[in-house]
């Protein structure tokens, strides 16, 4: 049962995310071990979106960790866990809870003793800023306690970048680069676990500064992602962005020219008048930036279609079947086009 909705959310997801992006490249996707531990480590910068986009982009299922306050309400928390994932807690959870996560890492350790793939954020929050934070060590000690109870055992962690053109336009635009992967076994060495936990986070680092676009966050950055968007920089072309930031070339960039707004906007907001002000009237509600464009694709992709269903026997009921469907499609057509070609810098 929790199989199969795993997979049948999975697909909606991916049939969401049609919608909702107008491309979303990855690469990648053959480094993936098709039976093995695996741990996932991915940067995070926005919100529940993130390990959705993961899972619903990979062929294997995958659990992983999020932050334990989207876990508050017992149905959320019940459907979560059928979905495979698993909360994790912090100190602003309060200290009491920090001791429910050695329960959470003992669930993971047997997900990989058991050779399935593990996904978790090792910066530890979510942040909108393009660069590559310090990463925790919670993932090296879920990787080395498994070790340790299961020496023989072989896990790859494999590191994953993603990169949002603009995380709060629509539609959006994403680049999903997969890692390849690292033997955790090469790395642990139970008679000196410091070095091993440095040596890792260092060679995870670095493959994730390479995966998605990463800026040093000191003094200069602010210059520097003003420069890229200054020149609506095309963030999904990573490898290029990340050339462009070591060279500070930014003269021989030109800039590019300004979008016109498209006029498939306005029609589709006559079209959906109820959801898109229902939309705009939750989105200043929403006080975490990271989670504007989570509850954006989830509202939306339950609001719009179902507004148009209701029209659709509206229509049938006052004509005939065969313009409620046309009405139908044709609204969902509009979406797609509006997608597909409107500009996301």
């Amino acid at each position: 049962m929790r199989l199969l909705l795993y997979y049948t959310f999975k697909v909606l997801i991916k049939t969401g995310f049609f919608f909702y992006a107008k491309k979303i490249k990855i690469s990648g996707k053959e480094n993936i071990p098709k039976k093995e531990a695996i741990l996932f480590t991915a940067n995070h910068p926005n919100g529940l979106l993130d390990p959705i986009l993961i899972a619903s982009s990979i062929s294997r299922k995958t659990h992983f960790l999020v932050k334990a306050d989207v876990f508050k309400n017992p149905k959320v928390a019940t459907f979560f866990d059928w979905l495979g994932m698993m909360p994790v807690y912090r100190i602003r959870d309060g200290i009491n809870q920090l001791a429910k996560n050695n329960l959470i890492f003992e669930k993971c350790r047997a997900l990989l003793k058991n050779e399935k793939a593990l996904l978790i954020f090792p910066e530890g929050s979510h942040m909108r800023k393009r660069t590559i934070r310090p990463l925790s060590k919670g993932f090296t000690r879920i990787l080395f306690g498994t070790l340790d109870e299961n020496p023989n055992l072989k896990i790859s962690v494999i590191p994953v970048g993603i990169t949002y053109q603009n995380s709060s336009k629509h539609p959006s635009e994403i680049a999903l680069q997969i890692g390849k992967p690292i033997s955790a076994n090469e790395f642990y060495n139970p008679e000196e676990l410091h070095k091993s936990t440095l040596s890792l986070k260092q060679e995870v680092t670095k493959q994730l500064q390479e995966l998605t676009v990463h800026i040093t966050n000191d003094e200069n950055y602010d210059t520097i992602e003003a420069n890229l968007n200054h020149l609506a920089i095309d963030f999904t072309e990573v490898t290029t962005t990340n050339k462009l930031i070591q060279t500070n070339k930014y003269n021989d960039i030109k800039k590019q020219p300004k979008q016109r707004k498209s006029i498939l906007k306005l029609l589709i907001i006559i079209n959906s008048f109820i959801p898109y002000f229902l939309w705009k009237a939750i989105d200043k509600k929403i006080t975490e930036i990271e989670f504007k464009d989570t509850f954006r694709y989830g509202i939306n992709m339950i609001t719009f279609p179902l507004f148009y269903f209701i029209n659709s026997l509206v229509i049938t009921f006052f004509f005939n079947w065969k313009i409620g469907i046309t009405y139908f499609l044709g609204s969902l057509l509009l979406i797609i086009l509006h997608t597909k070609t409107a500009s996301s810098k």
